[in-house]
């Protein structure tokens, strides 16, 4: 079989017939050199968005299920109007939605995850199709009902398409690369023009957005390697690839700025019972990631603190309820006026003072931080929301990102 490449376009880059059509001509010229594509599409635009609004005229609260169904369209439309292009200009192209690609998921509507994709198909497909335009995003479970994957689930698609064959992964944006840190907040940051999966991993974990971090997981795990670029841009892009591969490793590489987080506290009056382990199997029951946890134990209470997603905030109000049915005298306090900055770097492992420098930098400059939480190659603070752009501008001045 020809080389196959797996390419992926986001929402902002098919978001007119006019941009659809530019992309199925450079579809085209590469299929016309001996390539095989597998072309991964978000929906067009806004219109995952104007379809939640649509929602939200109806309920705060809808069916998941129901959920999933209707956001499967978006991709839907997309997909048709690719392969209508490129078909238009000769080239041999099918569409496929995410149950007809065989992307098998299993979990929670509205955030599944893959289990397996149908590898004979695609490769049957590939022998009789010059590109293969798939949906992103959606998949299907064990009871042949439509499913989403969540925040970045395209891009989550794509890099398990890519695993699935075998072949490398590029991703195409709005942006030309992956930065230190959001130019939009800092203009001066710098593109990054390598960066390894964990620093990657960890920068998307922390709520940089420019990737979904199980794509990037599953990158690691099958050693795809993942180019992110700019959509019909000459400007190189950004290489994703196994920390061995990078010549130089930058103490901090990036500072990832995440505001929309809810940070939660439950105080309970009995450290003797059950109630941190019914906690945390009541957020795995919802799939609710959290993160920044700590846990105090006074005489004879528990207070426990932790980030999670804006987006969980409906499944985390089911969890405390939950708990207060279970566990007189519950307490809880919600805010989402906090937002978390973190530092990552996979040289900070050789380099002692990155903490010091940090803390030093926001002290000094009067930003107060609530928690903090360290990995072997990141510092995490939750800061008032309204200190975040001054806290990013700091630390990327500091670590010259």
């Amino acid at each position: 079989m020809n080389r196959t490449t797996v390419l992926k376009f986001g929402g902002s880059s098919v978001s007119s017939v006019n941009k659809i059509k530019e992309i199925s001509k450079y579809l085209k010229e590469r299929s016309e050199k001996g390539e095989k594509l597998v072309v991964v599409v978000s929906a067009m635009g806004a219109t995952t968005d104007e379809l939640l609004k649509k929602v939200s005229e109806i309920t705060d609260n809808p069916n998941p299920r129901e959920l999933d169904t209707l956001l499967s369209i978006g991709e839907q439309n997309t997909i048709s109007l690719m392969s209508i292009a490129l078909n238009d200009l000769g080239v041999k192209s099918r569409s496929l939605t995410g149950m007809q690609a065989g992307i098998k998921t299993f979990g929670k509507h509205t955030k599944s995850k893959i289990a397996g994709i149908d590898v004979d198909f695609i490769s049957k497909e590939l022998e009789k199709y010059d590109v293969l335009v798939v949906a992103g995003f959606q998949g299907f479970n064990e009871n042949f009902e439509i499913t989403t994957l969540g925040r970045g689930g395209s891009d989550t698609s794509a890099v398990a398409l890519a695993a699935t064959i075998g072949a490398p992964c590029e991703i195409y944006t709005d942006v030309i690369g992956v930065y230190g840190t959001d130019p939009r907040i800092y203009p001066e940051a710098k593109k990054i023009n390598r960066i390894s999966y964990e620093e990657m991993l960890e920068l998307s974990a922390l709520g940089a957005g420019v990737l979904e971090p199980r794509c990037v997981e599953i990158a690691k795990n099958y050693n795809v390697a993942i180019y992110i670029a700019k959509t019909l841009s000459e400007t190189k892009g950004t290489w994703i690839m196994a920390n061995t591969d990078l010549l130089e490793k930058k103490v901090v590489t990036g500072v990832a700025l995440d505001k929309d987080i809810l940070h939660v506290t439950l105080t309970y009056v009995d450290d003797s019972s059950n109630f941190v382990e019914e906690l945390f199997n009541q957020l795995d029951q919802y799939s609710i990631n959290i993160d920044m946890i700590s846990q105090v134990v006074f005489e004879n209470s528990i207070n426990i603190s932790f980030t999670c997603k804006v987006d969980d905030k409906n499944d985390l109000n089911e969890v405390i309820d939950n708990l207060e049915k279970a566990f007189n005298g519950v307490k809880h306090s919600i805010r989402t006026d906090f937002a978390k900055i973190s530092i990552v770097g996979s040289g900070m492992r050789d380099v002692s003072g990155v903490a010091a420098r940090s803390f030093r930098v926001l002290s000094s400059n009067g930003i107060k931080f609530y928690q903090v939480t360290t990995s072997e190659i990141s510092i995490s603070y939750a800061i008032d929301g309204d200190n975040s752009t001054k806290a990013v501008t700091l630390l990327c001045k500091e670590f010259d990102i």
